[in-house]
């Protein structure tokens, strides 16, 4: 069962929805139950990332790079793990033989909390300037681009 609570000036939490109290009833007053409480992230912002995600990429032009016979959902994803990546956001660890790997973080709902998808933003505005728009003189670009900070 999922249930949208809200904690009130005293710490406790009480659902945030009327229609959620009648699920509640079955549980006796003084028990203990486990629960587990995630912080949502702000769904706007979410997609503003990726609409970030999506001007860099439209920007990058993967066609130019031996990425160009892949699928472009192929493209994009490798692309938005790599900007991930230089953006700092990185696991690495070690191949059987030897050879380190990098992987981008997961930035899924349950794998990051808000405030530090918000420090990845930061973090990827700065990889994109430097790795994907250092270059660019367009003025209709940069327009662009500054729509997103």
């Amino acid at each position: 069962m999922q249930i949208q609570m809200i904690k009130g000036a005293n710490g406790v939490f009480a659902p945030a929805f009327e229609m959620d109290l009648p699920a509640l009833q079955g549980f006796k007053t003084g028990e203990m139950y486990p629960v587990e409480i995630k912080r949502s992230r702000n769904p706007q912002f979410h997609r503003k990332v990726f609409a970030f995600f999506n001007f860099c990429f439209a920007h990058w032009s993967a066609d130019k790079t031996e990425w160009k016979h892949f699928d472009e959902r192929k493209q994009f994803d490798t692309f938005r793990k790599n900007l991930t990546v230089l953006a700092g956001f990185k696991a690495v660890s070690y191949t059987i033989d030897g050879r380190m790997r990098v992987e981008a973080e997961s930035l899924s709902y349950g794998n990051m909390e808000q405030n530090e998808f918000e420090r990845c933003y930061s973090a990827l505005i700065n990889a994109a300037l430097k790795h994907v728009f250092g270059n660019t003189t367009d003025e209709n670009v940069i327009n662009q681009l500054y729509s997103f900070f």
